[in-house]
């Protein structure tokens, strides 16, 4: 019985669509840096969904590029009058089992807040948690994208320098 449990749990957990991001201000380079780690389960299942049933992103660069385009479209970091910043898509990488896709800014010269879109993989799995952490301004805040929600805000107390 308690074998059944097991096997009954880590099935559930698999079943589970999270992705985590973090949006850090970099001091070094004065970039916003944007960094989405998706479960490379959840990743295999997305591109033989959006792109083709024979789409393998573990092994093939034209399907990584593909989902790390399609992350980059389904994200936006706009400031806190709703004006987009230009992320530029920086890169992505597999490792173990993770799919890392890479985005960047330049840090505007005042920003009061942000507000964020984080869609990936959400029109797909609507139970699927999009989680965001921002780092390097002030203190760390954190975003949870769930059920409808399309657009979350942080604000900063003091300007940034």
């Amino acid at each position: 019985m308690a074998l059944l449990l097991i096997v009954a749990s880590s099935a559930s957990a698999h079943q589970i669509k999270a992705a985590i991001t973090t949006v850090l201000f970099n001091p070094r380079t004065e970039n916003i840096e944007v960094m989405h780690r998706f479960n490379m389960h959840d990743a295999e299942h997305a591109v033989k969904m959006l792109f083709d049933k024979s789409a393998d992103i573990m092994g093939d660069t034209k399907t990584q590029q593909a989902f790390a385009d399609y992350v980059d479209e389904h994200f936006a970091i706009l400031n806190a009058d709703g004006k987009p910043l230009a992320l530029k898509p920086v890169g992505y990488e597999t490792e173990g089992k993770f799919f890392w896709v890479y985005q960047e800014t330049a840090q505007p010269p005042a920003l009061e807040g942000l507000q964020i879109r984080h869609d990936a993989l959400r029109d797909l799995w609507p139970s699927q948690v999009n989680t965001l952490n921002v780092e390097g301004n002030g203190p760390l805040k954190t975003l949870t994208f769930t059920d409808n929600v399309t657009l979350l805000e942080v604000s900063f107390n003091a300007p940034h320098h």
